[in-house]
């Protein structure tokens, strides 16, 4: 018999736009184990962000099994890239949480970026594609909610903008230039992967200029991501329009998406953020 030589040619595989599911109440450990027999999903690209919005975007995709990561560390400090402490890691995390939030469309999770002081937030549009009307639930990292409407959505790029109704001042997350990233440097992962609000992974740059094509499975108008940031920090279902910044607490990407090997429809080191220069400018047209 030949020797085995383990999927030397296969390609990877791109899971669909996916969110996680919307809690019904508190994550208690039964729950989390519960989420570990999810079932069969539509996936073809998989961007990362929730579970339970697979219908919303059709037939079309190849099944693959979505077995989510049994690791629910909320703050990793750990420095993959051995640049700079874990204290420095520690202290750009606790600057970065205060602006990133959790979005809930009522039927799935995502996350999202304060971008102004009024409250405007920058999120994915795969992550509002599944609300229900005009306005999505917010919710900050001191567990406060708010509504907040649909300001605009932009496809082709997969962002969109949403705005706290209520009145108040908020923390803005200041835009780094993704122009000056190199293959490399530390980074932060910062969302609500599987609903985990306020999670954090760390990482480094794995290459630039990635294209993302979310029509593989053959779908017309489907989104093309340019430019894209690779990283092997964690990047899960839920973490969709959450925020990859560097070790300034800049933000330098919208984390987007994940590639899986075939095998294993979770992450596997391989996720893919839009690069912040890009996310600003679709970001300020859509603020008018």
């Amino acid at each position: 018999m030949p020797p085995h030589v383990p999927h030397m040619h296969r390609p990877p595989q791109w899971q669909s736009p996916l969110l996680a599911p919307a809690p019904m109440q508190p994550a208690t450990p039964a729950a989390l184990s519960k989420r570990r027999r999810v079932g069969r999903v539509a996936a073809a690209i998989v961007a990362a962000v929730g579970l339970s919005a697979v219908s919303a975007f059709g037939g079309g995709y190849a099944a693959l099994e979505l077995r989510p990561s049994t690791n629910h560390t909320v703050v990793s400090a750990q420095n993959s890239a051995g640049s700079g402490s874990t204290s420095t890691l520690s202290n750009v995390a606790a600057q970065v949480l205060p602006s990133v939030v959790s979005i809930s469309t009522g039927s799935a999770v995502g996350s999202g970026v304060i971008i102004t002081t009024d409250g405007a937030i920058l999120t994915n549009n795969h992550v509002v594609a599944t609300a229900r009307g005009t306005t999505v639930q917010v919710t900050f990292s001191d567990g406060k909610s708010a509504m907040a409407s649909i300001v605009g959505t932009d496809p082709s790029t997969d962002l969109a903008v949403v705005k706290v109704r209520a009145g108040g001042t908020y923390t803005p997350l200041a835009f780094g230039d993704s122009s000056t990233v190199h293959v490399g440097d530390t980074v932060l992962a910062v969302g609500s992967p599987l609903g985990l609000d306020g999670s954090v992974t760390s990482g480094i740059v794995s290459a630039l200029n990635r294209t993302i094509d979310e029509g593989q499975d053959g779908r017309t108008g489907a989104t093309k991501i340019t430019g894209a940031i690779q990283t092997d920090a964690a990047i899960n279902p839920g973490n969709s329009g959450g925020a990859l910044v560097n070790t300034s607490g800049q933000l330098i990407g919208i984390n987007t998406a994940i590639a899986t090997s075939g095998d294993t429809a979770g992450n596997i080191g391989v996720g893919f953020a839009i690069s912040s220069n890009t996310a600003k400018a679709v970001a300020d047209q859509l603020l008018g």
